[in-house]
């Protein structure tokens, strides 16, 4: 046992730190070490294909944010993390997560959103501009990067497609894209007129930068609560018919080929909407899209017992819908993986089914639902669709583990089961919560900071 500085991030502490085998180290609230300094990770095994040590368990050595050196390491005198199991890869990224940050911070605030990330093993966050005020200005986007520089994670702002995310006129995305704007989309309010989205994807075009789409055409049984179909019958609640999904994805395809521009749908759920993203693929478009966890554990069969956790946007669909999402992620049509995490205080979770706001949380647990409820897909293709596949899609390109590289790494432990109790996001409206997962984010070095999970 021996002190170290923390700084948290205006406060300074002094806590007892011990790092042992497996997971048998104090933390004390700790979130974040600064400096690192130096540190040395002993008998990893690298996940990373791009990587000339990919599949080996041996050291890293860790000086001042970068990797130093790579292999057997005699070097006792630097502060050492030894656990039994321990895997390394490249930092994740998530592409689409809500932060609620300015204005609805009883949810969630750029610094709990942060900390759940990285306790999740993202270091990488692309953030949604639902917020109040709307981020569809400069000033928006600045306030986020400027906010959120000092954090162990690296915050990256999604701007507004539209004044007020309104659908109703453009923003100002030129101006949002300078400022550090990775992404544009109205977020969790799809764009549902065709000119206008035509207009955005002729705009972004010159600055090749790819606009994020729920697809969902609201016009189509605007009330529905669950998917369409025997369960939404059978449990008296309006449904939501696969096609208000399927449409949307149609018309913005075509929408792609007459600009030549880039689309990237997040959370589709049917089998239709994955063959008519193939079939764009093979066309040669720009069209990629992604998945989320829950819509490979769950159906809306688990619907039954009105669990308002489960209400989400697009729906939890079938069976068969759900094996096609899976199949889709095996042969590569669904380019990565999107926590859409979404936090709700509990006045607004804990109602009737009818009046509980759609979305979960869900930075926390993505990595452990994966590797439980879809072991078929593998380590390294679950890591592949976390970090290399997303960072590729919206140019958020990071070193690989070698020697003299960045470090930007996610540590976790794959075959760790553990409990789903202590969170670090404000909310606490996930389904998993009490649940039993393998797969176990242990944290992230990132930005010569270190954050470990207690």
């Amino acid at each position: 046992m021996f002190p170290l500085p923390v700084d948290y991030p205006h406060k300074r502490a002094w806590v007892p730190f011990s790092l042992e085998n497996n997971l048998n180290f104090l933390f004390c609230s700790l979130l974040y070490l600064r400096p690192l300094m130096e540190i040395l990770l002993r008998q990893v095994k690298i996940i990373d294909p791009s990587s000339p040590f990919h599949q080996q368990t041996t050291d890293i050595f860790i000086s001042n944010g970068i990797i130093k050196d790579v292999g057997q390491i005699d070097n006792s005198g630097v502060q050492q993390i030894n656990i039994k199991g321990l895997h390394v890869s490249t930092g994740w990224l998530d592409v689409f997560s809500n932060f609620c940050d300015p204005g609805f911070e009883f949810r969630e605030t750029l610094e709990t959103g942060s900390n759940a990330a990285a306790a999740g093993g993202y270091t990488d966050v692309m953030i949604l501009p639902n917020t109040s005020p709307i981020v569809h200005n400069k000033a928006g986007i600045e306030y986020i990067v400027q906010r959120s520089r000092d954090f162990v994670t690296n915050i990256h702002p999604v701007a507004a497609i539209t004044r007020n995310t309104e659908g109703k006129e453009l923003a100002e995305m030129y101006d949002m894209h300078q400022s550090g704007a990775v992404a544009f989309s109205d977020g969790i309010n799809p764009i549902q007129s065709p000119g206008l989205l035509l207009k955005a994807l002729q705009y972004l075009k010159a600055i090749d930068k790819a606009i994020i789409q729920i697809p969902d055409d609201k016009s189509v049984n605007p009330a529905g609560l669950i998917n369409e179909g025997i369960i939404s019958t059978q449990l008296g609640l309006p449904g939501k018919p696969t096609i208000a999904e399927e449409l949307m994805i149609a018309r913005d395809i075509e929408l792609v080929k007459y600009t030549n521009s880039k689309i990237h749908f997040t959370g589709i759920s049917t089998a239709k909407s994955v063959e008519l993203i193939r079939q764009a693929k093979k066309e040669g478009f720009s069209v990629t899209c992604s998945v989320t966890p829950y819509h490979l554990c769950f159906t809306d069969a688990d619907l039954v017992q009105y669990d308002t956790n489960l209400k989400v946007n697009p729906p939890l669909r079938t069976k068969e819908d759900q094996q096609a999402l899976k199949q889709a992620l095996i042969d590569g049509t669904i380019d990565c993986i999107a926590t859409h995490h979404l936090p709700h205080d509990t006045d607004h979770k804990m109602v009737e089914f009818e009046y509980a706001d759609f979305g979960m949380i869900g930075l926390e647990t993505s990595f452990a639902v994966i590797n439980t409820f879809f072991p078929e897909l593998g380590l390294e293709k679950t890591i592949d669709l976390l970090s290399a596949r997303p960072r590729s899609i919206f140019d958020l390109q990071t070193d690989s583990i070698n020697k003299n590289s960045t470090a930007c790494l996610t540590l976790f432990i794959p075959g760790e089961k553990w409990s789903v109790v202590d969170l670090h996001s404000k909310s606490k409206n996930s389904p998993f919560i009490g649940q039993q997962l393998t797969g176990r984010p242990v944290g992230i070095i990132n930005k010569d900071k270190l954050f470990l999970n207690q």
